[in-house]
């Protein structure tokens, strides 16, 4: 059987069915046919991709054999779990061999941006982000703790936009931090493209009244530490976002909201934030 070369002409075909995305300000590419409908929103058609994510297809063989044609520049390849993909030393094209788990696959998708997302000074934490007026509000907590129903609840009283339910990534600038929208979402429906500086973080706690107080020192640190995923398998990964979160603490404000879902929790956060 007749084996097909690589040829540069050949990786255009192969181009044809990548589409670009970008996301907190990073372009990249990713196989069209991998990605769900609110990936729609981060779509763009003419900017240079910084690296691409092909997924394949299963190749079978007469035999029943599977055949995986690989680029001469794929040196390194990574086994997780039940997944297998290859990439370059670089990190600038990766390809996933065809899924066992989809979902597993779509998390490689997720840390290889957080590999390029940790190096520009980007953290990502389990939150929900909402922008109200131009000011970015972080609810911070476990799942089911109701970081959601705070959005939701600053969007029916506020008209705040939802910007992310889940999962928010926080970058550091010259001016301020910034508040990225992502097509990751949890299991919240919410995700904008979009982006607002932030102006304080909530930890949220639920009880019977509510009440609010400012976090600081050590209290402050575990309290929005325990948000924060550490990209680990990145080399200097958790040195950079460490120094990220460490930079975002000394500047922005952490509250701590024990709260009931309804309005009067929104009015006494909106007063104590905006007051100080």
């Amino acid at each position: 059987m007749t084996r097909i070369r690589i040829t540069l002409e050949w990786m255009d075909v192969l181009k044809a069915f990548l589409t670009n995305f970008k996301v907190c300000g990073i372009c990249f590419s990713i196989s069209k046919a991998y990605t769900d409908k609110q990936w729609e929103k981060f779509a763009i058609k003419e900017e240079e991709a910084t690296f691409s994510i092909e997924v394949l297809s299963h190749n079978f063989l007469e035999s029943g054999i599977e055949q995986i044609e690989l680029l001469k520049d794929e040196k390194i390849c990574y086994r997780w779990d039940t997944e297998v993909f290859f990439a370059d030393a670089q990190w600038k094209h990766i390809r996933i061999l065809a899924p066992v788990n989809r979902q597993l696959s779509k998390q490689i998708i997720h840390d290889i941006f957080y590999l390029y997302a940790v190096q520009r000074h980007m953290i990502q934490l389990h939150s929900s982000l909402v922008d109200f007026q131009g000011h970015g509000i972080l609810f911070l907590g476990p799942s089911g703790i109701g970081k959601t129903t705070q959005a939701e609840l600053w969007n029916k009283y506020r008209d705040a936009l939802i910007i992310n339910g889940d999962i928010v990534f926080v970058q550091e600038t010259e001016e301020n931090f910034l508040g990225w929208g992502t097509p990751w979402h949890g299991s919240s429906p919410y995700c904008e493209n979009t982006n607002v500086p932030v102006h304080a973080m909530i930890v949220l706690k639920q009880d019977t009244e509510n009440s609010i107080r400012e976090l600081i020192g050590f209290e402050k640190v575990t309290a929005v530490s325990n948000s924060v995923f550490y990209p680990q398998w990145v080399e200097n990964g958790m040195e950079l976002c460490l120094e990220t979160l460490d930079h975002l603490l000394s500047r922005i404000p952490v509250y701590e909201l024990r709260c009931r879902p309804d309005e009067d929790a929104v009015a006494l956060t909106e007063k104590t934030i905006f007051s100080a």
